[in-house]
């Protein structure tokens, strides 16, 4: 795209003067959370150095320290210059800090943030002075269950699939100057069935500006090729527009085109903000016309009937944890998934690097998008959760790539949702909330099983015979839908009060064959011995679940290995255990159905 500039942060809303803060850092942890009455903020005394973004408990860091420590310290010198501020604000972003995040500049605080996965920025001009500052950062997490941890643990010891936890920064940090007339947000809807992108823009701008003599111009080009420009007043805000791509395209042979896996068309798009006819503000972007909907028992892409293969994407990297190596790490693992025959991905119980979705969105990945979880209900945990999520949603909202929203799992953070109704409640209003953000995106609110209010039906299953799993699902489909019969053991496919309403069906998890070469780990069901028995397994399970005729996907557990957890297709560096072509045969492979073309 032509926004693209290598290693920047939010690809989707690009500025040219920016300035990553990524690289060595002074750290110190504070056990006795002593800091802040000491005054480290103003005067910061190092202890060690990190590598930031990489969360002292990583190799990469350069600490590798894998106990809990609650409070951590970081402190780096910056250099900016004060002659851009008389046209510009500078603006501190933290892609991601884990859990409770303060920010000094120069001794005064500039700001606080809470939540481990969604960006937070701070207005940091009136602080800085010409020349050399100094930033200070105290990061404050705690085994708190009713957080959104994702699958950190919060214990001392790796339990079950949670893992080693991530404290303080651990995603990338860093700062632009942004003009003080600029545009602080532009969410873009393709309207496809009208051929229109629906543009709502959200203005930053001096108050006795608002309305007086502002406008925004888009230009809309595809390939380099000029497609159109809307130029529009700005009033107050949000001002919504809409752009006519239908006409604007109609030499085109095929008319808009669209993005699909197949092929990822995309739109360049720019934004250029004026006030008395000068430029103020330059932005690149671009966008997918696509549309995700549900009719019926089928989930349709562009109108046509969508079969999703998917993988459980964790997100791991084993000597850095929850934070990519580099951009190159991001888009290996979307070559690789694809390499395997997969359409699509899960990414689990994590928010991930908007990079990565820049890369789905270029290469035509499937992206399902999922909250990171608590663990206890409570008011604190419902407060938490819902104001993340929904600063999740609208931070990732443009992204083509993202078909769907799933803030929930496996009733983690709900455990009592099958028969509680103030916990049905809470995920009825998550799912309210969600779509009245984006009524576009299906919403499953609690994958796996104990569903309430959901737009598509999914559960997991993780049966090892293929035979047995092919059965379950063809003659009980009924009694599984009316819950007489528990599909997964213990689990019920709906809360009590709660019908089957004819939704579409995805297995959207099964799998996790480990072998057992490896004593320390464990995978799901047996271990088996062998290359051969694990494709046996594999395949026998995989083509099961394409020949149930109702089932419109399915999600196999997992890309690659993560820590304990050893059932991945790789190890955690990435190496294939069996051959990638045989599974990418086996996922392509069609079968005997009604639905055989879309297998």
């Amino acid at each position: 795209m032509l926004c693209y500039q290598k290693d920047y942060p939010r690809p989707q809303f690009v500025r040219n003067d920016w300035a990553s803060l990524n690289g060595i850092w002074n750290f110190r942890f504070d056990d006795s959370n002593k800091g802040e009455a000491e005054g480290w903020y103003k005067s910061f005394h190092r202890e060690k150095e990190i590598c930031v973004p990489f969360p002292y408990e990583t190799k990469k860091s350069n600490i590798h320290d894998e106990k809990m420590h609650h409070y951590v310290w970081y402190a780096r010198t910056f250099q900016a210059d004060k002659a851009k501020t008389t046209r510009n604000k500078l603006i501190l972003h933290f892609e991601g800090s884990d859990f409770l995040t303060k920010v000094w500049i120069n001794g005064q605080l500039a700001g606080m943030h809470e939540g481990g996965y969604s960006r937070f920025s701070f207005d940091i001009t009136n602080l800085i002075t010409d020349g050399e500052n100094l930033v200070v950062v105290k990061a404050e997490d705690h085994p708190d269950a009713q957080q959104p941890r994702g699958k950190q643990r919060w214990i001392s010891e790796n339990f079950g699939c949670w893992y080693v936890q991530t404290t303080g920064i651990w995603k990338t940090v860093w700062m632009e100057y942004v003009p003080n007339i600029s545009l602080r947000s532009v969410k873009m809807t393709p309207n496809l069935p009208e051929g229109r992108l629906e543009l709502e823009y959200t203005m930053d701008c001096p108050e006795a500006l608002d309305g007086k003599k502002l406008e925004v111009e888009a230009l809309v080009s595809f390939g380099g090729r000029f497609v159109t420009k809307v130029q529009t007043a700005i009033g107050k805000n949000p001002t919504k527009i809409s752009v006519d791509l239908m006409a604007a395209e109609a030499g085109y042979p095929w008319g808009i085109r669209t993005w699909t896996p197949a092929e990822p068309n995309l739109y360049d798009i720019s934004f250029r903000t004026r006030f008395n006819g000068e430029v103020w503000d330059e932005i690149g972007s671009y966008f997918g016309m696509r549309e995700i909907r549900i009719e019926g028992p089928n989930i349709l892409l562009n109108g046509a009937p969508l079969y999703q293969r998917l993988i459980l994407d964790q997100g791991y990297w084993d000597e850095s944890h929850l934070t990519p190596p580099d951009e190159e790490a991001l888009i290996q693992d979307i070559d690789r998934i694809h390499e395997l025959g997969y359409n699509g991905l899960r990414k689990h119980q994590k928010t991930e690097d908007e990079r990565f979705l820049y890369w789905c969105d270029v290469k035509g990945m499937l992206v399902w998008s999922e909250a990171p979880a608590a663990y206890i209900y409570s008011d604190r945990a419902v407060e938490l959760f819902t104001r993340e999520w929904l600063d999740i949603v609208k931070q990732n909202y443009n992204h083509p790539s993202i078909i769907t929203w799933t803030p929930l799992n496996e009733s983690w953070g709900v455990p009592q949702v099958e028969t509680n109704r103030t916990q049905q409640h809470f995920t009825e209003a998550i799912y309210h909330l969600t779509k009245s953000i984006d009524p576009h995106r299906p919403v499953i609110v609690n994958d796996g099983w104990e569903h309430t209010v959901s737009d598509i039906l999914t559960l997991h299953d993780y049966e090892e015979a293929g035979e047995i799993l092919k059965k379950r699902y063809t003659q009980y489909k009924d009694e599984i839908m009316t819950t007489e019969i528990y599909h997964s053991t213990s689990k019920s496919a709906l809360a009590n009060g709660f019908s089957y309403k004819g939704q579409p069906v995805i297995i959207s998890e099964f799998g996790g064959i480990a072998f057992d070469s490896d004593k320390e780990g464990w995978g799901y069901g047996n271990k088996v011995n062998t290359k051969e028995d694990f494709l046996k397994r594999f395949d026998s399970i995989t083509t099961a679940i394409k020949e149930i005729p109702y089932v419109c996907g399915y999600c196999y557990t997992q890309v690659t290995d993560v820590q304990q957890e050893i059932n991945g297709l790789m190890d955690i560096s990435r190496n294939y255990k069996v051959d990638p072509e045989v599974i990418k045969e086996i996922n392509e492979r069609k079968v005997a159905y009604w639905r055989d073309e879309l297998r």
